[in-house]
Parts: structure tokens; sequence; C-alpha cells
């Protein structure tokens, strides 16, 4: 095996997992938190696995069923000499080999780019799906109970501000806009959780279960001269599948200052590639309206120390507060016929 200049540790290790697999390798290196790895069957990536057997076993299946529909390019497992999913160093430590492409991200900047990606997302559903009969299924994710968990730690951290004594300038801007944002995520948990309940004696049991990608963003969606490659399915859980084009538009809005213009066209490629349907929809509505973005920065401010607040923190609240006029906006025009539907 030849390798480059990256430390005898770096190189045992990959030496001893990598020996656990039928490939040879010609030249091993670092990537981003794992070994990329030039052999016989192209490039690989080896990477630490920390979640249960399980798990991999589902991702592996999904995979399976994307690479069979031909829908996509995506990432594949490869499994060890004795056919198992997982490889384990003298720690006992976990790591799992895939296939890889060093290959670029996917370009926020590029509308065309962006497009593509929506569609390519809405292609990927279409094979994330499995029997409703099909054994261990997991359940379902509750967005409602995690809006409910969000909202019980929001409370928490409003009364920690107002008893603390000397506030930073963040700390101060933070309780500044906390009961607004509150306010406005309990009100969407409370509508959310009604429109559910509505439905519940409606919905026909399921005779399949949807799965999404769970970090569909464009770290993840990379591209070279061969085309589009999807990466990283560490994530992937049982749930709407809405869930994905939501995390990746939410995400392009937030830099796009919320256009309704992008936003419509993208939810349009996407409409026309899978239609969404009209539950799907109003689920879409809720996840947009709730205020994730305040949620995630007040979460980073009580989990790390609150001794020190990167000045990016402070940006981003500063940015969410500015941006809310064009979030309500977004929501007013694309989003006009939910209280129809509803």
């Amino acid at each position: 095996m030849e390798t480059n200049q990256e430390g005898p540790e770096v190189n045992d290790r990959a030496v001893e997992l990598l020996g656990q697999y039928e490939i040879e390798v010609q030249r091993t290196r670092k990537g981003r938190g794992a070994i990329v790895c030039d052999t016989d069957q192209g490039c690989l990536i080896l990477k630490e696995y920390s979640g249960s057997q399980e798990r991999i076993e589902l991702q592996n299946r999904l995979l399976k069923q994307t690479a069979d529909a031909g829908l996509v390019e995506a990432e594949a497992i490869i499994p060890n000499k004795e056919g198992g999913l997982l490889a384990a160093d003298g720690d006992g430590v976990k790591y799992v080999l895939k296939t890889w492409r060093e290959a670029r991200e996917c370009s926020i900047h590029d509308k065309e780019e962006c497009v593509e990606a929506v569609r390519l997302l809405a292609r990927l559903h279409e094979s994330m799906v499995l029997p409703g009969e099909t054994p261990n299924l997991p359940m379902a994710f509750s967005t409602e109970k995690e809006y409910e968990k969000h909202n019980k730690e929001l409370k928490r951290v409003r009364k920690f501000l107002r008893q603390k004594g000397q506030k930073t300038w963040f700390e101060i801007e933070l309780l500044h806009h906390f009961d607004f944002f509150l306010e406005q995520a309990q009100a969407m948990t409370e509508e959310w959780k009604k429109y559910c309940n509505e439905t519940a004696d409606t919905e026909k049991e399921q005779d399949c279960a949807a799965f999404c990608h769970g970090d569909y963003q464009y770290h993840n969606i990379l591209r070279d001269d061969r085309g589009w490659f999807l990466v990283n399915f560490e994530k992937c859980l049982r749930d709407n599948p809405i869930r994905d084009l939501y995390l990746l538009l939410r995400k392009l809005l937030e830099k796009g200052n919320w256009s309704v213009e992008l936003g419509a066209d993208l939810l349009e490629a996407y409409g026309k590639e899978r239609p969404i349907s009209a539950h799907s929809w109003i689920d879409l509505y809720y996840r947009f309206a709730y205020p994730e973005k305040f949620w995630k920065i007040v979460n980073f401010y009580y989990n790390s120390g609150k001794s020190w607040i990167p000045g990016r923190n402070q940006e981003k609240l500063e940015r969410v507060a500015a941006q809310e006029k064009e979030k309500q906006k977004f929501l007013d025009e694309v989003f006009r016929s939910v209280s129809r539907l509803r």
C-alpha cells in the first residue's frame, strides 16, 4: 500500500481497517474527518461510525434500493470480507467504507444548480420508500413533539436570561427578541398539533414507509464531470420527505433573503418531479413558519458554556430579526392556499 505523509498513527489505522476488505489500495490521504482511499474499486472513503447496527442496515437497504431504481447517483456501502457493513479497529471503534467522489459541492449561488439539487431530491424520494410490512421499521418522526421539546427549552432559556444579572450585549439582544419568537413558536406548534389531531381519523393506514436523507444540504450534493453524486446518508430517518425539501430550502432562502421568486421556482421544480400533496404542503408551511433558526441560536448559546459568544452568532441573531418581515412575506405569498386547505 502506498500512502502519503499523514503520520504513522493514521496510516497504521488505515492499514488495519482496510485490510478487512477485499480491495487493493494504492494511496490513502486525510479527507474531512475521514480517510480517502484510491483503490482498484475506485475512490472510497473510510469514516468513523457511531450509529447502531440496525441503522447501518437500514441505510444500506435504502442505498441499495436507490441504486436499483437508477434515478440518482448516490454513495454505496462497501461490505468487508465477511459481508459485514462495518469494520472495527483494535479499540473497538467502528468504521464504514463507502464509495466517494472528490467533487465540488453544489453552488448555493447558482440558481440552476439549486433547481437541479431540488429535482435530484424529488427523484431520490421516489427511491426512499419501503413496504409497510418491512420488519423492524423505525417509528415515524414526530414534528409536533420535536417542536414541543424546542419550546420547553426556549422557555427555560428565557427564564435563565431574565434571572441573570450582568448581561452581555448578545444576551440583551436575545432577550429583546425572545417574547416575539417564543410566542410565534408556541402558536405554530399549537396550530400544527390541532391540524394533525383533526386529520388523524381521516388519515388512512399507510401501506408504505417514506424515508428522508436527513441532512440534504449543499455540502452533501456533489458534482464533477460525471454528474451529480449524493453522500452522507447517516442521518436518514422515517419522516415525511418534505423534511429534506424544507432543510435545503430554508438554508437557501436565508441566504437569499427569503426571495419569493426563488422559493416558488424551487418548489415548482420539486413538484414537477414529485407532486406535493395537500397534507405535505401544510406540513411544509408549518416547518417554515416555526422559528427554527432562532431556536438554533438559543440552543447553541445555552449549550456552549455561555461565557463567550462568537461574533458569528451575534450576526446570525441580527439577520434572523432583520429577515423576519421578508420571511412572513414569503409565507404569505407562497403558502396563501394553506388556510383554504385547512
